[in-house]
């Protein structure tokens, strides 16, 4: 199966399963953002992604985002795009970890003006500026070293300079070791499987998004609330917590991690396609 086609469903399955403080198929962001936008933006990131080893990574980011804003107004996926891009361009046949070294080692300042560009269009919240390399100006740096500046603060970012460990270590385990359909959520089949493994991955690290629109503390606090929720099963708690305070809790690089696990683990054929019957279960009121 084709890696755009992957993006696609990667994106699809994230989106639609019940993760707490997300937009999902029975919760969207009023007046934001809507469960169909993105749907939509799965949809339109497919065919940029497929030409990602031609393209590169830089382009493949742009022309990413530029599709996903021909059909929705929000910033939906610039995360998802960030990370899904340089795991796409590995060569067919060699593992992903292995593979994405050698696409980050070899990024150029193109790479990083291109997304720049990406970035300035998708406008996401709470960006800020930087003392070095801000977004707003045009880059001097390879695309890696600008990403190392922003390591720190950023979830995204760190990916790149750490080779992607939090997906592979983290988020692709609880993805796959199936704990979720039973000791936290108890849903069954491949949805209870992103549940675990996006709580797994806010309680281990917090969140970058609510760190940016509220603050260091409040993104600890997320991850310390997902730490007692997978303790306890009970994601009732935590999904309030985070839907309050206008939706700005909403931990969206974290999300965007799961959707990079989950393109990760479709590419290496660890989650089969076609999706069998009634793995995904009925919504439960």
């Amino acid at each position: 199966m084709n890696v755009g086609l992957l993006a696609q469903v990667a994106c699809i399955l994230e989106v639609t399963a019940r993760k707490p403080g997300n937009v999902h198929r029975f919760a969207d962001f009023p007046g934001d953002a809507h469960y169909l936008d993105f749907l939509l933006s799965a949809a339109a990131i497919a065919g940029p992604i497929e030409r990602a080893s031609d393209v590169g990574v830089g382009g493949t980011v742009l022309a990413a985002v530029e599709a996903t804003r021909n059909v929705v107004r929000t910033n939906t996926n610039l995360g998802m795009i960030l990370l899904i891009v340089p795991l796409a361009c590995v060569p067919k046949g060699i593992p992903l970890r292995d593979g994405v070294s050698d696409i980050l080692a070899r990024l150029t300042v193109d790479d990083a003006r291109s997304v720049y560009r990406a970035i300035r269009l998708a406008k996401p919240g709470g960006l800020g500026s930087a003392d070095a390399q801000d977004v707003a100006n045009e880059p001097s740096a390879t695309l890696l070293e600008v990403m190392r500046i922003a390591a720190d603060r950023d979830l995204v970012a760190r990916q790149y300079v750490t080779r992607f460990e939090d997906v592979f270590e983290i988020a692709v385990p609880a993805l796959l070791d199936g704990r979720g359909e039973s000791a936290l959520c108890q849903n069954e089949g491949l949805e209870g499987r992103i549940i675990d493994a996006f709580v797994t991955m806010l309680a281990a690290r917090p969140d970058t998004l609510i760190a940016r629109k509220r603050g260091v503390d409040v993104a600890e606090e997320a991850s310390r609330r997902a730490s007692i929720a997978l303790a306890s099963g009970d994601l009732d708690a935590l999904d309030a917590w985070l839907r309050e305070d206008g939706h700005a809790r909403n931990p969206g690089a974290t999300a965007d991690l799961i959707a990079a696990a989950l393109f990760a683990a479709l590419r290496d054929g660890t989650i089969a396609l076609p999706r069998p019957v009634g793995e995904w279960p009925l919504h439960v009121s």
